[in-house]
């Protein structure tokens, strides 16, 4: 029997090990990024570097969007020695609704994009809800008096519709949507720059009197065919994917083997009912496993944004609001720093393997 003794790394293999270690995002990995203001404060900068992110997002400037617009808060991250990876573009409910005015939008989404790839921003961001039933979401108390973000669908279903946005049927906004696309797409692949279609998030069915078209593993296969690009891609969203019950890995897999993922939403929830009844949890306690989830985008060579979103409140943060959150039971920093490291613990043991 070999004796039991430790291995000893010889100095040339101790030398190849080290030279390997820390693992550090590059050209061709995944890149941890957190939400930040277009109006680029410094302070936030200093917190968002000093947990070891590089990357930012944020919603965009008013449209359209021009060269000058863009390189002004781009530079100013960059100064601080932060990337910005991707932002979200809005305002162009005409074409989601199918209303006069959507041209007069879609060619501001034009020369939007242009902007874009001008100044090299690599993702471009949206969402088309006719409306996202935001009322369902409600506070929880969670593990040592977190707290956690609920959904429930049935305390909201039965909502009216909004005067103003009326209602509108799922085919009626494919047919929008795929206006839409057929005319951005292209500008965006020239332009090198990728869209980034976020997911129904509730991906409840109705939403006061709205059908909705981006909430199943189905409606994304739709979305991905109208336009054969990489450009016309979607974020991969973990969260969303267990909400409605679909197996993230899988989802993964189909979505990047075909290289639409252009963004990603790194979350974890535990669901009672899918799609209507869901808990928005830490991410190392959810139904997700997501380590399986980082190895897969890391096996997809996926190479944009992974955004640890969605963190619990703290008691530290309640006492120092140094950023706050949208949902009841969300968090700000002390919960941000939790899902960042989580993520890259992920990151690094899975592109170590």
């Amino acid at each position: 029997m070999a004796p039991m003794f430790p291995t000893i790394l010889t100095n040339k293999a101790f030398a190849a090990r080290s030279q390997q270690w820390p693992i550090k995002e590059g050209p061709n990995t995944p890149k941890l990024c957190l939400g930040a203001s277009r109006n680029g404060d410094e302070k936030m900068m200093r917190m968002i570097k000093q947990i070891g992110v590089d990357y930012v997002l944020m919603g965009g400037p008013p449209q359209p969007w021009t060269e000058e617009s863009l390189s002004a808060i781009m530079d100013r991250y960059k100064a601080n020695g932060l990337n910005v990876i991707n932002m979200m573009i809005g305002g162009f409910p005409n074409a989601i609704y199918g209303r006069d005015g959507r041209d007069e939008e879609i060619e501001m989404l034009i020369k939007s994009l242009k902007a874009a790839g001008n100044v090299g921003l690599p993702v471009v961001e949206y969402n088309f809800y006719a409306y996202r039933l935001t009322e369902g979401y409600y506070e929880v108390e969670g593990r040592g008096g977190a707290s956690y973000t609920g959904y429930n669908y049935d305390k909201v279903k039965d909502l009216p519709p909004m005067l103003e946005i009326g209602t509108h049927k799922a085919e009626a906004l494919w047919a929008n949507l795929t206006y839409l696309l057929k005319a951005i797409i292209p500008v965006a692949e020239a332009a090198n720059v990728r869209m980034a279609l976020h997911p129904n998030d509730p991906p409840i069915p109705i939403s006061r009197g709205n059908e909705q078209i981006m909430a199943s593993f189905d409606d994304w296969k739709r979305l991905v065919n109208i336009v054969d690009s990489p450009s016309n891609g979607m974020t991969y969203h973990s969260g969303v994917t267990s909400e409605i019950n679909a197996d993230p890995v899988e989802v993964c897999k189909y979505l990047g083997s075909r290289d639409r993922i252009n963004h990603v939403h790194y979350r974890n929830v535990i669901v009672n009912t899918p799609v209507v009844d869901y808990l928005e949890v830490f991410p190392d306690e959810g139904k997700t496993d997501m380590f399986a989830v980082m190895k897969e985008l890391v096996n997809q060579k996926f190479k944009f944004g992974i955004y640890p979103e969605h963190p619990r409140l703290l008691d530290y943060d309640r006492d120092n609001p140094a950023t706050s959150s949208q949902y009841p039971g969300g968090g700000g920093y002390a919960g941000y720093t939790y899902n960042v490291a989580y993520a890259r613990a992920m990151m690094q043991a899975a592109l170590n393997r």
